[in-house]
């Protein structure tokens, strides 16, 4: 019997918590006894290859590109789990959110203490994804399933959520996962 795929992304955020997954350390071996994993930086398959049991999403969405992988992920995921608190809320990303676009935009490539771009015209290249008008966290955009907070989330929290699921059982985290002091 084959076993159940698992494929994770980063969109707008840090890579923390694929770190925080791969600090689930020498369990990490057990993981991949039980599971493949399908699309993500981690193994590094770039398109799906299959029908997915979990997605894990960390980051949220600040351009369209974003967007695109996210309702990817939807459409191949069984399960979708919103990782981290970019995911969740926007995190540091959202922070632009205060701002108008074209104003961040100006900033960060034409008027920023440390650009040198005589130009002084922001990048638009087609190749570059349209930036959204804000970063929307990923419950805005498709359905997730579940949601496991922190910035990022302890490699014990993602170990026990990835076990429940993928033996069908509730996802019901004891508390001192999920408490922050």
């Amino acid at each position: 019997m084959a076993k159940p795929k698992i494929a994770t992304t980063s969109l707008a955020g840090c890579f923390g918590c694929h770190m925080s997954l791969l600090d689930i350390d020498e369990r990490i071996l057990a993981l991949a006894e039980i599971v493949d994993f399908d699309k993500s930086p981690l193994d590094d398959i770039k398109t799906f290859t299959g029908r997915c049991a979990v997605g894990l999403i960390e980051g949220g969405c600040a351009h369209e590109e974003n967007v695109e992988v996210l309702r990817d992920f939807r459409k191949h995921c069984d399960v979708l789990i919103s990782v981290g608190d970019c995911a969740i809320s926007g995190g540091i990303p959202a922070m632009r959110n205060m701002v108008p676009l074209q104003e961040c935009l100006q900033e960060a490539y034409v008027d920023g203490p440390s650009v040198h771009n005589p130009a002084g015209v922001p990048p638009n290249d087609p190749d570059i994804p349209l930036m959204l008008d804000k970063v929307y966290p990923a419950h805005e955009v498709v359905k997730i399933d579940y949601h496991l907070p922190g910035c990022p989330p302890p490699a014990d929290m993602l170990w026990e959520a990835l076990v429940a699921l993928l033996n069908n059982k509730p996802l019901d985290l004891p508390y001192e996962l999920v408490k922050y002091d």
